[in-house]
């Protein structure tokens, strides 16, 4: 009883200084369901679970399912993030440079950002609000653009539709990397009651000229010379990248692209796909359907904040069997890392000097792309916030479709930017009479195969993880596929050249296998790299087995 008591006077103290009649009607409605033996349980356990603990606040910021209670995304976590950031600015001496806010079209998006805007503004600091729903990029161009001291994007990225999130950057224009996220951490659990947090109006709403400025830049990543001849066809997924990625091509000199229809503008609902990430099975069907219909020659698909771009191509009639496992009527989407070697071999032979960069999840391919340059290399754990961070980066990519193709004018993954340097590759080869997966064949000419994989372990008890990592741990694999585990790296414990993490990396003969809790969402992951698609494939169903994923 005393534990429930305990509960219910922490439910009450939160509905005190929640102003949003939504979440406090949702804890109206499960204390009213304690009330009933019918529903008593499932009122309690949801309470409970709403009241778990807070959101954690780490590297990505904070992400997670809307609702009401400090394990949720709501006004009061948000108000509260924004002032523990405010305080931490103020603490740093940045009283006199903006905070830029951005935000994206999911639900609630623009009421965290406003109320972001006013707790900033009646901290002492001034407040940028983009003028409507925009890319990440944007808000990461934004940042050094007008010489702010950090950034808040409200944006949930390719979560599924009932998530939110809340991403922060510095005024370098990247992520929060430790030590910051700590002290912001910290700042925010030293916050008292929202009710009590001094708020102001006098924030500034930016023009269009910010998004002119973003686009101007954008279309310096590709060559004005280049060939222009490419048909697209592109997909927003429900998001707020479609109109922006439009604008991006006309004034590149690209045909508009073809959208699909029914994904092209913003729904918070997104209703044609259960996980609006276009790694997800189904999510591009429509934008290969299209693209078959008009017999394009590219489909471009964005993530609903557009810092992440996927692409497919078409395959040929006699084309390599090797690399077209995963087609699907005639089409395939590229791998994030058989993207990133495109734009790195392509960046790398432009005779700019500096470091390419991707992380160790990703295919080693990049740093042999890097040795025959003559350019430096450098791997980095898993999220642009560390890729972002490496010094002279010319170059960087992570396979889980992110790329940065203009560092200087974007320190973070960029789904438009991205596509164009991609079309204008495309559009070169399809001068010369050949394709992308043409230029794919030579990479692996030169450097030899480098087939990549990933797959992940949804889980509904987050606990799972942690004891899938410990087996692991107490219980390393002695082969995968017929390949002897040569060595186990504890990522754990850091290595010479990163930082701790909670992964392992199991170096085969012939093979590397990472296996890592996903830091967004509840999954584990599992990344491999192999010679070829039959030892990939081997490899693949023998770490299924060891996971019991079948």
């Amino acid at each position: 009883m005393a534990e429930i008591a305990e509960l219910l006077a922490e439910v009450e103290a939160w509905m005190d200084q929640d102003p949003d009649p939504e979440t406090k009607g949702e804890l109206r409605a499960l204390l009213a369901g304690l009330l009933k033996s019918s529903t008593s349980a499932a009122a309690y356990e949801g309470l409970a679970d709403r009241f778990s603990g807070p959101l954690e606040f780490g590297t990505a910021g904070l992400r997670g399912e809307l609702g009401a209670g400090p394990n949720r995304m709501n006004r009061v976590v948000v108000a509260r993030a924004a002032a523990g950031l405010a305080a931490y600015l103020l603490a740093k001496g940045h009283a006199e440079e903006p905070v830029v806010i951005g935000y994206d079209a999911r639900k609630n998006s623009d009421v965290f950002a406003r109320d972001t805007a006013e707790v900033m503004t009646g901290a002492g600091l001034r407040a940028q609000v983009l003028p409507r729903p925009l890319p990440t990029p944007v808000l990461a161009f934004a940042i050094r653009h007008l010489g702010a001291c950090a950034g808040v994007m409200v944006t949930a990225s390719h979560n599924p539709p009932q998530d939110n999130g809340y991403k922060v950057y510095l005024g370098d224009g990247s992520q929060i990397t430790p030590p910051a996220d700590a002290e912001i951490a910290a700042e925010i659990a030293a916050v008292g009651p929202i009710n009590e947090l001094p708020r102001g109006e006098e924030w500034e709403t930016l023009g269009d000229d910010v998004l002119d400025a973003y686009l101007e830049r954008a279309v310096s990543v590709v060559d004005p010379a280049a060939p222009r001849d490419l048909k697209v066809v592109s997909t927003a997924l429900h998001g707020v990248g479609g109109s922006v990625l439009a604008a991006a091509f006309e004034r590149a000199g690209f045909a508009r692209p073809i959208a699909v229809p029914a994904q092209q503008e913003p729904d918070a609902a997104f209703p044609t796909v259960a996980f609006p990430n276009p790694e997800e099975p189904g999510a591009i069907d429509l934008a290969l359907e299209l693209a078959a219909a008009q017999q394009a020659d590219l489909v471009i698909a964005n993530d609903p904040d557009a810092d992440r771009c996927a692409v497919a191509v078409p395959l040929p009639v006699d084309g390599d069997r090797d690399r077209v496992e995963d087609g699907d009527a005639g089409w395939r989407m590229l791998r994030g890392d058989e993207v990133g070697a495109l734009l790195g071999s392509r960046i790398a032979a432009s005779g700019h000097e500096g470091v390419l960069a991707t992380s160790i999840v990703s295919s080693s391919l990049l740093g042999k792309i890097a040795e025959r340059f003559g350019l430096g290399y450098q791997e980095t754990l898993t999220g642009f916030k560390w890729i972002s961070k490496v010094p002279d980066l010319l170059f960087g990519y992570e396979e889980a479709l992110g790329y940065c193709v203009d560092p200087a004018g974007v320190r973070d993954k960029d789904g438009i930017t991205a596509a164009l340097a991609i079309a204008e590759l495309a559009a070169s080869l399809k001068a010369d009479g050949r394709t992308l997966l043409d230029e794919l064949a030579e990479l692996d000419q030169a450097y030899g195969p480098h087939r990549t994989d990933q797959f992940s372990l949804r889980v509904t008890d987050l606990a799972e993880i942690p004891r899938m990592m410990a087996a692991l741990r107490q219980d390393p694999p002695k082969e995968f596929g017929g390949l002897a585990v040569e060595r186990v790296d504890d990522l754990s414990q850091g290595t010479d050249s990163l930082p701790p993490t909670d992964g392992l990396r199991f170096v085969l003969d012939g093979a590397r296998v990472v296996v890592r809790p996903s830091g967004t969402e509840p999954k584990l992951k599992c990344y491999l790299e192999a010679g070829s698609t039959e030892v990939l494939t081997a490899v693949r169903e023998s770490l299924g087995s060891v996971l019991g994923a079948g």
